[in-house]
C-alpha cells in the first residue's frame, strides 16, 4: 500500500507539501498540487483517516440527524445536505430520531460518540434534552427545517439555524382558496409544537384574516405532520355538519392521507373539494388533478445548513445565524381552476426566487 512519503518521491516533493495538498490546509502552487494529485492517482493512495484525526482531532464528518428520511421532503433536503460536504470533503453520518425526543436525545449521543466534527439536526417538538446535551458537550450544530428558541447571552451556546418561509406561503395558498369563492376552508396541520406547524397556523390565520373570513376553530385540526393523521384528521374535516369547501394540507404526507379519506368517501378534487398543499414532490404533478402546492428550496436548505456548519467550525465564536429561504407557489389545477402561465408560478420547484432572508444573533 502507497504511503504518503512515496507520493512525496514521485511527485518531487516534501511530506509535508503533499499533506497540504490532501488536507487543504497551505496555498501551493498549482503545477505542484496537480503533481500530488498525479502521484495519487499513479500510486492509488489513499487517505488514513483514523490516523489523521488523531493529530487534527477532526474526522472531516458531519452527523445528520433528520427524522422520516423516507418522506420526499427530507430526502431531497438530504441530497442537498450530502452533495455539500462531499463538496467540502465531508462525509456523512445519517440517523432518524423519529421525532421523538427520547430517540432524539440517544441517536445525536451516538453520533456525537463517533466524533463527528459537527451535527445538522432536524430538531423535534420537544427538544429541551437536545438542546442541554448539545450545550453542555458544546457541540456544533445547524438546525434546519424547524426553528428552535435558544438561550441568547453571553456564555449560551451559537446554534445556527436555516429552514423554509412557513407564514407568508400558507398565507397564500389561503388567499388563493378565498379569491375562488371558498368561505369555509380547513387545515390539516402538522404536529404540536413544531415551529412549522406554528408558523402554517399564522399563515392561514392571516389568510383568513386578510380575506374578511372569520376563524373557525373546528376547520383546524392537527395531522400530526402524517400520513395516516393526515387521513384522520380530513375525515374528521369531513363528518362536521357543515365541512369544509376548500382543503390546505400542510405537509406532503398529510397530503396523501387527505386524498386516500376523500377517495374513501367517494369525494373529487377539486369538484367536492379543492385543494392546496404545502411541499411540492416529484409526482405532484402526476396526479389527477395535478396539485397546486408550495414548493420548498430543499436542497438548498440542506447545502446552506453544510455551509453555516463549516463556517460555524471555522469560526466557532461568530454570531449565530438564522436563514430563511422563499417558496414556490405552483399553481395546477387541483384547486379549481384552469392552470395559470409559468410567470405567476415562480422558478421552477427546488429553487428559491428571491434572497435568504437572514437574522444574526449575539
Amino acid at each position: 500500500m502507497a504511503t504518503m512519503a512515496d507520493v512525496a518521491r514521485s511527485a518531487g516533493v516534501s511530506v509535508a507539501t503533499v499533506s497540504h495538498v490532501l488536507n487543504d490546509t497551505r496555498p501551493v502552487l498549482p503545477h505542484t498540487r496537480q503533481a500530488v494529485l498525479d502521484a495519487v492517482e499513479e500510486l492509488g493512495y489513499t487517505t488514513n483517516t483514523l490516523a489523521r484525526s488523531l493529530v487534527t482531532s477532526r474526522t472531516r464528518s458531519i452527523g445528520l440527524a433528520v427524522s422520516a428520511i423516507s418522506n420526499p421532503y427530507f430526502t431531497e433536503i438530504l441530497q442537498g445536505v450530502e452533495a455539500s460536504a462531499l463538496e467540502h470533503g465531508y462525509s456523512l453520518l445519517i440517523a432518524d430520531p423519529h421525532d421523538d425526543p427520547g430517540h432524539e436525545r440517544k441517536v445525536v449521543r451516538l453520533l456525537h460518540e463517533r466524533r463527528v466534527d459537527g451535527m445538522i439536526v432536524a430538531p423535534s417538538a420537544e427538544p429541551r434534552d437536545l438542546l442541554a446535551y448539545l450545550t453542555r458537550h458544546r457541540v456544533p450544530t445547524v438546525f434546519l427545517d424547524r426553528i428552535v428558541d435558544v438561550p441568547e447571552g453571553e456564555d449560551a451556546p451559537r446554534f445556527d439555524q436555516v429552514c423554509a418561509e412557513s407564514a407568508e406561503p400558507t398565507t397564500r395558498l389561503v388567499s388563493h382558496l378565498a379569491a375562488l369563492g371558498h368561505r369555509r376552508i380547513g387545515l390539516v396541520a402538522g404536529r404540536p409544537g413544531l415551529s412549522t406547524t406554528r408558523e402554517r397556523i399564522t399563515g392561514y390565520r392571516h389568510g383568513l384574516a386578510a380575506a374578511g373570513l372569520p376563524f373557525d376553530e373546528r376547520l383546524l385540526v392537527h395531522g400530526d405532520s402524517e400520513a395516516i393523521g393526515g387521513e384522520r384528521a380530513t375525515a374528521e374535516l369531513l363528518s362536521l355538519a357543515v365541512p369544509p369547501t376548500a382543503l390546505v394540507t400542510a405537509n406532503n404526507a398529510m397530503t396523501i392521507g387527505a386524498l386516500r379519506a376523500l377517495r374513501e368517501r367517494g369525494l373529487s378534487v377539486p369538484g367536492d373539494l379543492a385543494l392546496c398543499c404545502f411541499d411540492d414532490f416529484a409526482w405532484a404533478d402526476l396526479f389527477s388533478p395535478r396539485l397546486t402546492a408550495v414548493a420548498q428550496p430543499s436542497r438548498d436548505i440542506g447545502a446552506r445548513a453544510v455551509r453555516l456548519l463549516l463556517d460555524r467550525l471555522t469560526a466557532p465564536d461568530r454570531p449565530a445565524r438564522t436563514l430563511r429561504l422563499p417558496c414556490t407557489f405552483v399553481h395546477r389545477d387541483s384547486c379549481g381552476c384552469a392552470e395559470r402561465p409559468a410567470a405567476l408560478s415562480g422558478p421552477p420547484s427546488g429553487q428559491a426566487p428571491a434572497k435568504a432572508h437572514e437574522r444574526t444573533l449575539p
